[in-house]
């Protein structure tokens, strides 16, 4: 009877972790709210980041593009602050 409560109390747990590895990154709050992409365009062109594309993913703007000496990066960025959204680890 231990063993199956145990593990059941494990897959209850795992369950829980993926759910919030799910949840929004950046828990932004209400689209109206945000600052337009284009802000972030901007702002990161003026950092010498060449925007490829940028999507809504996980709460946060995800921006592909390459970096001033033509490295690809993918990285998340807060819609309200425009700040860069440390990886979770």
């Amino acid at each position: 009877m231990k063993r199956i409560v145990t593990l059941s109390a494990m897959a209850l747990a795992l369950c829980a972790s993926f759910a919030a590895s799910a949840s929004d990154k950046c828990q932004a709050g209400p689209k109206d709210q945000w600052q337009p992409k284009e802000a972030l365009e901007k702002k990161l062109g003026a950092e010498g980041i060449k925007v490829k594309r940028i999507k809504v993913e996980d709460g946060c703007y995800e921006v592909y593009g390459t970096d001033a000496k033509g490295k690809h990066i993918e990285q998340y960025y807060h819609p309200k602050t425009l700040d860069v959204v440390k990886p979770r680890g």
